[in-house]
């Protein structure tokens, strides 16, 4: 299942290549190639979770000349003068006459005879030379780049995020991603009291996010009137944790129309005054689905790093207006209570007003179109 999952993900990463591909797969190891270049290969393979790392390979003949040769080419370039390197061979087609150990001490003699300056460390080598043996064919690699490793995406359910235009739900959805949740994506802005930039930012951080999984859809909701509901209403200090409550509210609802099996946020403990135990708990009983925080225990500059890291700092780094500051009180409560929400939530219509958010919201499909968002007046 997990094979296969991986597989099916890594088709839709190599989409629009530009030229014919195959992937095969011998033991835990999966065989990709194609009519594009190596580069290019890949570039698609190293976005795609659930490979612990990435090889770029020749193939050649299973004959022990040329693997010499594709060794002797690949380590011949100017990069490799002086530095120290090992053989290590895995023979799959058991009928090659020689064992992985005499293949490893054969290449890695005639490499050294052939490249003077190379030099020969068994236990901490610049370069791994890695020699797969097939039954037709053989791989030999020089270069080993890490992968995204984790579980393949969508093979442990469907998720929604709650995606603002920050560093922290990016970083959240992917490490969402890396456990396995294929991830739906929802942004609530402060329409009609806010310009239309965190749309355009969630736009580009969900087409990034979706560079990573087959893409998912982002669902697009204007909140602002809903929030100027709840200041009427007299929510005071309340005002960030019942706006909080009524996006996952919202998101629940919205998630059980299209499949979705969880929320996703970005919160850490503790980072705003939003976002203490207290509040964090007062929101999670106003969801009907699981709450799930990646970032609970990060800190702030580990959370802007991995952003870096991902590509999506680029974007979280723009600037915006959040929908959370909307109406926003000078100081937000940090222990609410919840029946002090309870009797701010009685005053309006939740049912009628929920249900007006999602008549309303807006489906994108980054990175599925190459339109910019429509955004609704």
């Amino acid at each position: 299942m997990f094979v296969e999952r991986l597989h099916d993900n890594l088709r839709t990463a190599l989409r629009g290549i530009g030229g014919s591909t195959w992937i095969k797969t011998a033991q835990n190891v999966t065989v990709l190639g194609g009519e594009v270049p190596r580069e290019a290969l890949v570039e698609r393979a190293r976005r795609v979770i659930g490979f612990n790392s990435v090889e770029p390979a020749v193939r050649v003949p299973s004959d022990l000349d040329t693997i010499v040769a594709a060794a002797v080419d690949g380590l011949s370039g100017p990069e490799y003068d002086g530095a120290t390197f090992v053989v290590r061979a895995r023979r799959r087609n058991k009928q090659f006459p020689l064992t992985s150990s005499r293949v490893e001490a054969q290449v890695g003699a005639r490499v050294l005879a052939a490249i003077p300056g190379l030099r020969v460390d068994l236990t901490r080598p610049d370069v791994r030379l890695s020699v797969e043996i097939d039954h037709k064919e053989s791989y030999v690699s020089w270069e080993r780049l890490p992968g995204l490793s984790g579980l393949p995406v969508g093979s442990s359910g469907r998720a929604l995020v709650l995606l603002s235009g920050g560093y922290d739900s990016p970083v959240a959805a992917h490490r969402a991603m890396r456990r396995g949740l294929a991830c739906d994506f929802v942004h609530f802005n402060g329409a009609p009291y806010t310009n239309p930039a965190s749309v355009y930012k969630a736009y580009a951080l969900a087409r990034e996010l979706n560079r990573y999984q087959p893409p998912g859809e982002l669902h697009v909701i204007a909140l602002g009137k809903a929030q100027k509901q709840l200041a009427v209403a007299g929510a005071g200090r309340l005002q960030v944790v019942a706006q909080r409550r009524l996006m996952v509210r919202t998101a629940s609802a919205l998630a059980a129309r299209i499949g979705g099996e969880a929320l996703v946020t970005g919160d850490s403990l503790g980072q705003v005054a939003s976002q203490t135990l207290a509040n964090m708990v007062a929101v999670d009983e106003a969801a009907t689905l699981p709450v799930l925080r990646p970032l609970l225990g990060r800190e702030k500059q580990e959370i802007i790093d991995e952003a870096r890291s991902i590509g999506t700092a680029d974007v979280s780094v723009l600037p915006d207006e959040d929908c959370c500051s909307l109406l926003a009180p000078r100081r937000v409560t940090t222990r609410a209570e919840l029946p002090h929400l309870r009797v701010l939530e009685r005053r309006l219509d939740l049912d009628e007003v929920i249900e007006a958010l999602l008549d309303s919201a807006q489906v994108l499909r980054p990175g599925m179109d190459d339109e910019e968002p429509a955004v609704p007046a």
